[in-house]
């Protein structure tokens, strides 16, 4: 599971940052890429790393504001071309479908695969398969803007195989079975349960993405013990009242999200271009004065996120 960032930036692209979008990699587990956001040129940036189209699966988009769906058409007519991709389900606030649906039909583009369309009208479970579980909640923006918060299952537990060794079970589908948590019978007659013989289960994953919004309350519930907190950081901790009343957030207010829900690592992304290079890092060390594990995500930048159990 690794997340690319394929746009940080806020309202417009600079040299430095494109707008908002990025991707959670899901190839080792589902083979599919899963895009949040698809602002303006998200498909250029694509070429400049190994996703492949016809791999993303699902587009979960945040709020229809230009910034962050300009790229959503553009995107799905490319996807066309790269064979037989398969069905795709883009998720977002009501308006989507008719954004999407008009560009394609004024442009005369036809797409080669389905589209299905979920409009988010309140808050809860809105997917669930595949050993995955994605959340939404209301943020406080000025249109309708949604969280999300996407949950991976929780793995068995490994086989003991030093509290089996006695039975001498041999190789093969006997401890496929019991890996499984079923039942077998030796050659003996004697019936094991495999439920017996696993350790503690693994917990999943946890990614929360918030993009723009003030602070509120849903994000708590959204970033409660997540791996990983994705978090707009459009102004710096000194402007508060101009991010509330631009509807955005600041660093120092991402951090305390962060410190106050047992988060483990703080993204800043959605960085206003009124931060340009190195004056950019003090929204990160502003942020770190409150929760230690932050970082300041650039264009293409790449979190590993390692199943839990075998952090190094």
């Amino acid at each position: 599971m690794e997340i690319q960032f394929l746009g940080t930036g806020a309202g417009q692209p600079s040299k430095q940052r494109n707008v908002s979008s990025l991707a959670l990699k899901l190839l080792d587990e589902l083979n599919e890429i899963w895009l949040f956001d698809v602002g303006e040129a998200t498909q250029h940036q694509i070429l400049k790393t190994n996703i492949r189209l016809r791999k993303v699966s699902k587009i979960f988009i945040s709020h229809n504001h230009g910034d962050h769906i300009f790229g959503l058409p553009g995107l799905l007519a490319t996807r066309s071309f790269q064979g037989d991709v398969g069905p795709l389900t883009i998720y977002g606030p009501a308006g989507i479908e008719k954004f999407v649906r008009i560009a394609l039909k004024v442009s005369k583009t036809k797409v080669s695969y389905p589209i299905k369309f979920v409009e988010l009208t309140k808050s809860g479970l809105i997917y669930q398969g595949q050993g995955f579980k994605v959340y939404t909640d209301r943020l406080d923006h000025r249109v309708d803007s949604f969280g999300y918060r996407v949950v991976e299952d929780s793995h068995p537990g490994e086989l003991l195989m030093d509290k089996l060794a006695e039975y001498h079970v041999p190789n093969g589908p006997l401890l496929g079975k019991l890996k499984n948590g079923e039942q077998i019978a030796l050659a003996d007659g004697t019936i094991l349960d495999g439920k017996d013989f696993l350790g503690p289960e693994k917990p999943g994953r946890i990614i929360t993405i918030i993009y723009d919004t003030r602070a509120t309350p849903s994000i708590a519930k959204l970033a409660k013990n997540a791996d990983v907190l994705v978090h707009e950081s459009t102004f710096a901790g000194n402007e508060a009242k101009l991010a509330h009343d631009y509807f955005h957030s600041t660093a120092v207010e991402a951090a305390e999200v962060a410190r106050d829900n047992n988060v483990k690592e703080l993204c800043l992304d959605h960085i206003s271009a009124r931060y340009l290079g190195s004056n950019a890092k003090r929204l990160e060390k502003q942020a770190q004065k409150v929760f230690e594990n932050t970082h300041l995500v650039n264009d293409f930048d790449q979190i590993n996120i390692p199943m839990k159990g075998t952090e190094k």
